[in-house]
């Protein structure tokens, strides 16, 4: 079974610049998604898609099957379904599963992508996500006008146990699908979706640079 794992990487990026490129244990952010994903026991292949040509050749160096992403899908509005099925139409080789990484979700290892890949081809989903479980939150929703509670009735409080439905924090990390769902539906999730467990300080990714020296301390303690 050809199992791809797919990582997209723009060049610049609204929050920090050169996000995939910046200092993240003494590496390039995107190093640690790529090094997860060699290491795999389960993927065949690891493709970097990008407009950016360092981070194209950098990827190359560690090992990585480079994909050059045209501008016009590379901008703030294009999405990473758009940078997949590029990428898809792109390879020159047989997919049977696509794993997506996204680089700025670091906090993963490469035993997560083996067990996530495990769960989708035992589950016989059709997409799975990684997530972790919200259920000790008390979840609301805000909108103009008014807050609205989620997961709970704020006026009939009840112990956290008592809470009948699980809450799951899509995190990002992970995404398994594969290529003739996402080419149809454009979609990275669909038809029967499962959910690859993760622990709750794994849902952090990096938006802005104050993100980095406590996702920093998170990952020297946990993954290195």
């Amino acid at each position: 079974m050809e199992i791809t794992a797919i990582i997209p990487a723009r060049g610049n990026s609204k929050g920090i610049k050169r996000k995939n490129l910046i200092n993240f244990c003494n590496k390039p952010l995107i190093y640690w998604s790529i090094k997860q994903a060699l290491e795999s026991k389960l993927i065949t292949n690891v493709v970097v898609t990008s407009d950016n040509s360092e981070i194209l050749n950098f990827s190359e160096k560690c090992g990585a099957i480079t994909i050059k992403r045209p501008i016009k899908i590379s901008g703030d509005k294009a999405t990473s379904e758009s940078a997949l099925i590029h990428a898809i139409k792109t390879i020159n080789f047989e997919i049977d599963v696509i794993v997506f990484l996204q680089a700025t979700s670091p906090l993963r290892s490469t035993n997560d992508i083996d067990n996530a890949i495990k769960k989708f081809l035992k589950d016989k989903s059709s997409s799975l996500f990684s997530g972790s479980k919200m259920n000790d939150f008390n979840i609301w929703s805000k909108s103009k006008r008014n807050l609205k509670s989620i997961n709970y009735n704020w006026k009939k409080r009840t112990i956290r146990q008592s809470k009948k439905n699980e809450i799951w924090c899509e995190n990002g990390s992970i995404y398994v699908t594969k290529p003739k769902h996402l080419l149809k539906n454009k979609n990275r999730l669909t038809k029967k979706i499962t959910i690859y467990e993760m622990l709750p300080y794994q849902a952090f990714e990096i938006d802005e640079i104050e993100d980095i020296p406590f996702m920093e301390t998170i990952f020297r303690k946990f993954f290195l």
